[in-house]
């Protein structure tokens, strides 16, 4: 049987490989070292199917250096530490030190991390990690000191073009037959501009012409073979945190056509709607606040239909609230006010609370002053400005002022 067309087009070398010119490009920066055979350790941080293993793959080559490889889910400290030693075991007769390629690296926990150390320090292996994530976030400090990071971008619709003119005219099988693509936007739309997905899509729609030497790909024949929609959502990577930022600002920054396009991917990406009402809630009391009270009612409200009515009803209610809250007025003095208190106790303690307002449930306290000269404000005009309710250390210091 064939391997996947995905696989079978896998570049052989940097000059077929498509995209990403801005590193590998004539005189691009990671181009430069790979001529110089200065290649250092390195990150390749980039969305999937963009060509971060490949790339790897071809820098070994390239540079005629041995290749060892490890995926971050199927790997622990044992694995990693077998395979240095296989790269130790190389070190001898001036030989380059291997290449160590560790795809997703961001599932690996800080002691597996750890234990690549030593050896990237050393030389003994050039470590390039692939990962989805963000390195600051999830590369420990230690390890992502001693590597470059280089960003892989999203493929752009003439990379993918040229990814499917490639196949048709390059590929041993599909060259045989006598391929037209009329329209390319519907492979490209549900490619997710991630190349491996868009060569399994093309064979997908191609798998049905058994026998048949003339073929023609138009929208309409892709959108009738898929029956699907494929939308770039990952609920808990970096796509999830970004989506999510972007919807609380264009709610922050009063853009209601923002906000509920940002929230139609949410929904259509399988977003906890809970996680959503969830972040409205707390949007609308430290954004909205006083200014408009309601809006925290409205929010709450929201949760709990969406709890009861479920989906799809359930994005109405969200929608409804999302709008709400992008057009109310905006007040944040709440949010600062308790931030400030906070930060102000973590720096001066456990102030004493002024006697007239402590509560005094026995004679002994009563004797001792608790709760002496308090007046009661509903009854007593206080009008002096002498009379206080925070401790004397700070009775000057404001934390909320009305806007």
């Amino acid at each position: 049987m064939n391997s996947p067309l995905a696989e079978r087009m896998r570049p052989k070398n940097l000059d077929e490989y498509i995209g990403q010119s801005h590193l590998v490009g004539p005189d691009a920066i990671l181009r430069k070292v790979i001529d110089h055979d200065r290649v250092p350790s390195m990150i390749l941080w980039g969305p999937p199917g963009v060509g971060k293993t490949t790339l790897a793959n071809l820098l070994a080559i390239k540079l005629d250096r041995a290749f060892f490889a490890l995926s971050a889910i199927n790997s622990g400290v044992k694995e990693v530490r077998e395979t240095i030693k296989k790269a130790e075991g190389r070190g001898f007769f001036n030989q380059k030190s291997p290449i160590l390629f560790i795809d997703e690296i961001h599932r690996f926990s800080k002691s597996q991390q750890d234990s690549l150390l030593g050896a990237v320090e050393k030389g003994v292996i050039t470590l390039i990690g692939a990962t989805t994530e963000n390195p600051s976030f999830e590369v420990i400090s230690a390890l992502l000191s001693r590597c470059q990071v280089y960003i892989l971008k999203s493929l752009e619709v003439s990379d993918l073009m040229k990814i499917i003119d490639r196949a048709i005219s390059k590929d041993i099988e599909l060259s045989k037959l006598d391929i037209q693509i009329s329209e390319y936007e519907s492979l490209i739309k549900y490619s997710g501009g991630d190349a491996r997905r868009l060569l399994n899509v093309l064979e997908i729609i191609l798998s049905q012409f058994n026998g048949e030497k003339m073929i023609v790909v138009t929208n309409e024949l892709v959108e009738k073979t898929l029956h699907r929609e494929i939308l770039q959502y990952d609920k808990s990577g970096e796509a999830h945190y970004d989506t999510i930022s972007a919807f609380i600002k264009s709610i922050r920054g009063s853009d209601p056509n923002a906000a509920i396009y940002y929230l139609a991917r949410m929904i259509e990406g399988g977003e906890d709607p809970k996680f959503i009402c969830r972040r409205m809630i707390i949007l609308a009391s430290e954004d909205i606040g006083l200014a408009n009270p309601n809006a925290l009612l409205m929010a709450n409200t929201c949760f709990e239909v969406v709890q009861k009515i479920g989906f799809p009803e359930g994005r109405i209610p969200m929608a409804q609230c999302a709008i709400y809250l992008a057009q109310s007025p905006k007040d944040n003095t709440a949010y600062d006010a308790i931030n400030k208190a906070l930060q102000l106790v973590r720096e001066t303690g456990t102030l004493p609370i002024p006697m007239h307002l402590r509560n005094a449930p026995t004679q002994l306290m009563k004797d001792l002053g608790y709760s002496k000269g308090y007046k009661y404000p509903h009854t007593e005009k206080i009008s002096d400005g002498s009379y206080h309710y925070l401790p004397e250390e700070i009775k000057s210091i404001s934390f909320w002022k009305k806007k």
